[in-house]
């Protein structure tokens, strides 16, 4: 993979969050998690190029990336093969299964130690800056909430800076 600096990425990241999704995978080489996320941002914050992703905490990714100072969002592309990943990691949990190897996705550790796959196109391997847990009396459109509740815990959202763009 090649290291690109942010701001030459061209993407359409509301095509590349919001319809291809993206893993998040946090953890060392001996133990990480990835899950599937389709809420994402990315954009320019502090003066900084950041991300800005939305973990629940009953994830179990979620625990992993509360015990690193770092963690990747890895595109596959939007292939059939990478479409089956993406759902096996947004549907299983790490708890139950390996989903390396139910994926069939290959893990390559990054020079500083984080985890990505040889699949990716894009990885952007990020250091977490800010965290903070959304509120249920903080949402002005009320009609956002129907995302919890039953359907889970308000969500952690880090913002994470972009320390290096590795493209295939």
């Amino acid at each position: 993979m090649k290291n690109i600096d942010p701001r030459e990425l061209t993407d359409n990241f509301f095509e590349a969050v919001g319809k291809e999704w993206m893993l998040v995978t946090a953890g060392t080489k001996e133990n990480f998690n990835m899950m599937t996320a389709s809420w994402g941002c990315i954009g320019w914050l502090w003066n900084k190029p950041v991300a800005v992703a939305f973990i629940r905490p009953e994830r179990f990714t979620h625990a992993i990336i509360e015990q690193q100072e770092r963690l990747t969002l890895s595109f596959l592309g939007d292939s059939q093969e990478m479409r089956k990943a993406y759902s096996i990691c947004g549907s299983k949990s790490g708890r139950d299964c390996g989903k390396v190897k139910e994926t069939g996705l290959h893990s390559v550790e990054t020079q500083g130690g984080s985890m990505t796959f040889e699949e990716a196109r894009l990885t952007l391997v990020c250091r977490k800056l800010y965290k903070d847990t959304l509120k249920e009396g903080n949402f002005v459109d009320k009609d956002l909430t129907q995302w919890y509740g039953e359907k889970g815990g308000y969500h952690d959202v880090y913002v994470l800076e972009i320390e290096e763009c590795l493209v295939r």
